[in-house]
């Protein structure tokens, strides 16, 4: 019980980042039907800020954290200006090759100006101290993930149910054609929309970061490839159930990896995505039905 225990808490912490990823990639998809798939480039550009501020200036986590932060949403609203705004109406094949050109050109910039080698900092130096609760040691970090996250997700829900923007973003969502008429405005709501999923990326940025400890050109897709999964997996386009999809596909990873026998463990990806096979046989809308999603 004791280690089920911490293999749920360990794949909470690990569902609630895949499910920040997730949101922001909903959120896109909601107003453009555009699956991003130069998400994971707002983490790679985030991973060189903190090796700047880490190893090469020598600054702190308390000045990472929000740089991290600030960068992610600077990352995904310039990606928006130079790239996606060209494309505004475009037919769904453009815009999906128009998000992989914009991965590999963020990947070969920092290739050939920065390096291809991997560049290491330091993570904070308790993020593998653990916390006795109630006789079960867990990981402070795990912890700390799943707070993190419920908070991001409580300020999400606020705003897009209280706010004008939120209410106008649901609406482009449902209807962008009809939104219109009523007076949204089409260019603000896909800037903010931007901007919110830099928002989302760039927390779960901080902790993807102060995780590994490392930074490379292709850094962002392997957190792309499992954000674009968790949304999918929870129907693409809801927003409730990118969180849904990105627990699903964390709890999933960790226990898959803690039953398997250890001789077939390095397999524990491949069993993830027959699962995802799986489900789509059986519910092939994930797991929540998206009613409607209109295309600007």
């Amino acid at each position: 019980m004791t280690e089920l225990i911490q293999n749920l808490v360990d794949g909470l912490g690990r569902g609630g980042i895949y499910a920040l990823l997730a949101l922001g990639i909903a959120v896109i998809f909601g107003v453009m039907h555009l699956v991003n798939f130069a998400h994971g480039e707002l983490i790679t550009v985030s991973a060189y800020m903190s090796y700047w501020i880490l190893a090469v200036s020598g600054g702190s986590w308390w000045v990472a954290v929000p740089a991290i932060f600030l960068t992610s949403i600077a990352t995904s609203v310039a990606i928006e200006f130079v790239a996606f705004r060209w494309v505004r109406g475009a037919a769904d094949f453009t815009l999906l090759l128009t998000s992989f050109g914009v991965h590999f050109v963020v990947q070969a910039i920092f290739v050939m100006y920065v390096s291809a080698n991997v560049r290491i900092f330091p993570s904070p130096e308790w993020v593998n101290n653990t916390v006795g609760v109630a006789g079960i040691n867990l990981e402070v970090f795990d912890l700390l993930t799943i707070a993190a996250t419920a908070v991001t997700l409580l300020v999400t829900v606020w705003l897009m149910e209280k706010t004008v923007f939120g209410i106008s973003l649901r609406a482009a969502a449902l209807d962008f054609d009809a939104a219109r008429l009523m007076g949204v405005r089409s260019s603000r709501v896909i800037q903010g929309a931007f901007a919110l999923a830099g928002a989302l990326a760039g927390v779960a940025a901080v902790f993807w970061l102060m995780r590994g400890g490392r930074a490379q050109p292709d850094l962002g897709q392997t957190p792309m490839l499992k954000g674009v999964l968790a949304a999918i997996i929870g129907g693409l386009g809801s927003l409730p159930g990118a969180v849904i999809g990105g627990l699903v596909l964390g709890l999933a990873e960790v226990l898959l990896r803690s039953w398997l026998p250890t001789d077939i463990s390095g397999l524990t990806d491949g069993f993830v995505f027959l699962l995802i096979a799986l489900l789509f046989i059986f519910r092939p809308e994930g797991i929540v039905r998206v009613g409607h999603a209109e295309r600007v």
